[in-house]
């Protein structure tokens, strides 16, 4: 099976990623998916990954903070499989991935 990567893009200024930080990452894992934060503000690991919120929001209209994004094959010719975006409670947020991935 296939690796679900999920991208979380978000900025140190917005006051819902930090509150998210504090399980997203613990959430995913269980679940048996690989976590990436992506900070505006690493300019490096954004460059990284940038094609693929591009590819999602080619002008980055409609993108909530954070943006969480399920990708497959992210080494290659990458797929989106599902999206979340902005601040969620931890039982939901869980839910929400599991609908996604199931």
């Amino acid at each position: 099976m296939t690796q679900i990567q999920v991208l979380k893009f978000s900025s140190e200024e917005c006051g819902t990623c930090h509150r998210m930080s504090h399980y997203d990452s613990k959430v995913i894992e269980e679940l048996g998916l690989n976590f990436i934060s992506v900070m505006l503000q690493d300019t490096q690991t954004y460059r990284k990954y940038r094609k693929v919120l591009l590819a999602k929001y080619p002008n980055k209209e409609g993108m909530g903070w954070p943006t969480y994004l399920l990708v497959k094959d992210l080494d290659s010719d990458f797929s989106i499989i599902g999206e979340i975006k902005g601040g969620h409670p931890k039982g939901q947020f869980r839910e929400m991935l599991k609908q996604i991935i199931s």
